[in-house]
């Protein structure tokens, strides 16, 4: 949401003469009491929802992210994910982002709108949307303006306030509910300098240092002490000679003149900063001894500039937006990592953006939908190779990271880390491919959901990450960020994961279990979750393993397959939907040469080299051509030969002896690697585009590795949190440079 910085608060605040990244600037003839370097010449940057714009020196306008009512100005609605320049505006002093629309303040004082425009927020007279700016009517002389949802708030230099949009819980500020498409007077309020809007609610900072508040007060947003909404402007009580304030999504926070920050309104994720979770209607001060000269409030975070030109960041972090390598939410403002000579500030919904006094612009937090403008697709709809790594041997893919081990016995790990599952000690999110400091002589990887398994040389077996039903095997629930042996396992020479439990095989043949029984994974004949490794019942002579979402599945020396646990959608390929606790027999399936397992379903290659598969179907990932669960194995059609297969819960992919990979299943994110399919059904088996030379494939959930024979790693589909190990991921939990600016 748009924030407001000011270089000073004095007895007398001067003309508004700019708007930086956060809104507007104020300035004054008298010197500066906490003069900082970071606060000149500030790029100007806006974060709404879900799109971001930026005013570069020349005066035009810049915009990435969500544009599905024209929000990014271009003439279309096409989701940008790298800048695109604004149509036809220039000499632009300021930018305000809201919920799918944006507002512009040229240097002419006149206020210019375009995107949504269904409560008539872009000021132009009607509701229809626009993709390229229309100018707002009757408006002249605007120093200062702001965005919420669906409302847009401005200040003309006569210190008048005036509002248009939605106004549903009186943020128009003109004592009634009533919405309006052109701009209307706030009743009672005068002297105001500069403005900003939080989603349904507006702040003003009078001349005199004082604050006006009106709209939504659910959470106390408005810091006059109650929960009422307010039609017309109230003061915010207890609070004199602020400089710096900001509305965001249901809170607000402001700066006095000692460099202090007060915040209120709603703390659900601890956005005010007050080192809990409790919500105020009336503003608190923060304990932090910072002088902090300005301030940004997004959906749940909060951001704040120091005097030192240092960032910090507080409240909701799941997509990474506080910026400090963590998705932990901080009830405390915690130092964004790597930035400083920050000038400027946006909070956006899930994402940030930090200006530099370099002229640099950096981001942080989600790219969902292209917003940090870096370029980040989120996708790779056809193969592209993983950074920084050659001499694969193995890979494996949980739900959203990778493991690969080197030919040096190395093991390497990226992807999502918010259980430690990429065993390097901490939980911070890894988009290349990082070694393990404290793990080698690897032979083989498994990964499961949120763990992660690793089979050394000395046949011991090795885990770390997510642990909650014991899938770590180490006699506890407790996780570890670091791989650890399991207890009284040895002589094993494969291994495999399913989400939440691990099997082992022997090099006697038998196969031993852990971790979440609930259905019957670990055959040992009972429901019973296992902390440490169980012997699967009445099995022997087994050759491979594989493990589903809750089931497995083992192949015998003898060409038979045997499969238990989950049975919903036919997996276990008994003729059946009963659950299995203890192994049985795949029907009507001989001489079988490999097997493989995904979500709920499972595969076996005949040696003949027919494909054969059963289970669930719902998104055709069994690749027959129909849509229809199957409870015994039925041949892929136009499969021949042998190969390796990898499944996940809507996709398979398998790559064959002569080095193609074919993908059938749902093409979420380019998970199949064709573009032709993209985000289509694909009922039976269907080229990837691009990639020869493929030994093994191993498919995550919405995303594929293939390895190829010269040791390198290809991946594509989703890549959310850098788990294809190229680019940028779309969530980033450390700045990234934007090409907005």
């Amino acid at each position: 949401m748009a924030g407001v910085v000011s270089r000073l608060w004095s007895v007398w605040l001067g003309l508004l003469l700019s708007i930086t990244a956060c809104g507007p600037e104020l300035d004054s003839s008298e010197s500066l009491s906490r003069q900082s370097s970071a606060l000149v010449a500030a790029p100007r940057v806006a974060a709404g929802v879900s799109h971001a714009l930026a005013v570069r020196p020349d005066g035009t306008v810049w915009a990435s992210g969500l544009n599905v009512f024209g929000a990014l100005g271009d003439g279309t609605t096409v989701q940008r994910a790298s800048p695109v320049r604004v149509s036809g505006l220039t000499f632009v002093n300021a930018v305000a982002a809201g919920r799918n629309f944006s507002v512009a303040l040229r240097a002419d004082g006149t206020v210019w709108a375009w995107g949504s425009n269904g409560y008539g927020q872009l000021g132009d007279g009607t509701t229809s949307s626009r993709t390229t700016p229309v100018q707002v009517v009757g408006l002249t002389s605007v120093v200062s303006v702001g965005a919420g949802d669906s409302h847009v708030v401005a200040v003309r230099s006569d210190g008048t306030v005036w509002t248009w949009g939605y106004n549903g819980q009186g943020q128009l500020g003109s004592g009634t509910l009533t919405n309006r498409s052109t701009p209307g007077l706030v009743s009672g309020l005068s002297g105001v300098a500069a403005v900003t809007a939080g989603s349904n609610h507006c702040l003003a900072l009078r001349s005199d240092g004082t604050l006006r508040a009106w709209g939504w007060n659910i959470y106390g947003q408005l810091g006059d002490g109650s929960t009422t909404d307010r039609t017309l402007p109230v003061a915010v009580p207890g609070l004199t000679q602020v400089t710096t304030f900001s509305g965001g999504g249901y809170h607000s926070l402001a700066v006095t003149s000692d460099g202090s920050v007060w915040a209120w309104g709603s703390n659900s994720y601890g956005q005010l900063g007050t080192g809990n979770f409790a919500s105020s209607n009336v503003p608190v001060r923060l304990n932090a001894k910072d002088s902090t000269v300005s301030v940004a409030a997004g959906g749940y975070h909060s951001l704040a500039v120091r005097s030192d030109g240092t960032i910090r960041a507080w409240g909701q972090n799941t997509w990474g937006e506080l910026g400090d390598d963590t998705r932990t939410a901080r009830t405390s403002p915690v130092a964004v990592s790597g930035l400083s000579g920050a000038v400027s500030i946006a909070a956006g919904w899930g994402f940030s953006l930090g200006a530099l006094g370099n002229g640099t612009l950096w981001a942080w937090g989600t790219s969902d939908v292209g917003q940090r403008g870096d370029g980040t697709s989120g996708t790779r709809v056809t193969p592209t190779m993983v950074s920084g790594l050659s001499g694969v041997s193995k890979v494996a893919t949980g739900a959203a990271h990778t493991l690969a081990t080197r030919s040096d016995g190395s093991v390497w790990a990226w992807g999502a880390n918010n259980v430690g599952q990429l065993g390097l000690g901490h939980l911070s999110n890894r988009a290349a491919a990082t070694q393990l400091p404290t793990l080698g002589f690897a032979t083989g990887v498994a990964a499961g959901g949120l763990h992660s398994v690793a089979l050394r040389s000395d046949g011991t077996v090795w885990t770390w990450g997510g642990n909650d039903t014991g899938q770590l095997g180490n006699g506890t629930t407790v996780g570890n960020a670091l791989p650890a042996q399991v207890a009284g396992l040895g002589s094993i020479i494969a291994v495999a994961a399913g989400y939440r439990h691990t099997l082992a095989l022997r090099a006697d043949g038998t196969v031993w279990a852990w971790g979440y029984n609930a259905l019957g994974a670990l055959g040992d004949g009972t429901n019973v979750n296992r902390w440490s490794p169980v012997q699967v019942v009445g099995l022997s002579s087994v050759v491979s393993v594989a493990a589903g979402q809750s089931h497995s599945v083992a192949l015998r020396s003898d060409g038979t397959v045997w499969a238990w646990g989950m049975n919903y959608s036919g997996q276990v390929g008994d003729g059946s939907f009963t659950h299995r606790s203890v192994p049985a027999l795949v029907s009507g399936l001989s001489s079988a040469v490999s097997v493989a397992a995904g979500g709920d379903s499972s595969f076996a290659i005949r040696s003949g080299g027919t494909l054969w598969a059963w289970g669930e179907n719902g998104y055709t990932q069994l690749g027959d051509g129909t849509f229809t669960n199957h409870s015994v194995p039925a041949q892929v059609p136009g499969w021949s030969g042998t190969g390796v297969v990898g499944a996940a819960t809507y996709h398979t992919v398998a790559a064959r002896s002569d080095g193609t990979l074919w993908g059938w299943g749902i093409n979420f994110g380019g998970c199949l690697g064709n573009p032709a399919t993209l985000d289509n059904y694909v009922p039976t088996p269907s080229p990837v585009v691009g990639l020869s030379g493929t030994t093994t494939v191993a498919v995550g959930e919405g995303f594929t590795l293939g390895l190829r024979s010269d040791g390198t790693l290809w991946g594509f589909g989703l890549n959310s949190d850098g788990q294809l190990g190229s680019g940028y991921p779309v969530h980033a939990f450390v700045p990234i440079r934007s090409l907005l600016y």
